[in-house]
């Protein structure tokens, strides 16, 4: 991935959906977790999902992201 060195393990953002007691979170809770930027946030959460590490779905404006069941 090009850009700045990420300041969080992909191993730490896939724990946030771990240790939450929501089966999804929103882009904006996630930013919240790792106090990043959505703009910064979006673009670690998609690099996840085309890893097959996550899934997401646009939900009344907002994407919610969830661990998809091929991890």
């Amino acid at each position: 991935m090009a850009g700045r060195k990420p300041t969080v393990t992909d191993e730490e953002i896939l724990s946030i959906f771990e240790s939450h007691k929501d089966p999804f979170l929103s882009t904006a809770e996630v930013a919240e977790e790792l106090d990043f930027s959505q703009q910064g946030t979006i673009k670690r959460l998609q690099a996840l999902e085309s890893e097959g590490h996550l899934r997401n779905k646009n939900a009344g404006g907002s994407l919610i992201w969830w661990l998809s069941s091929e991890q």
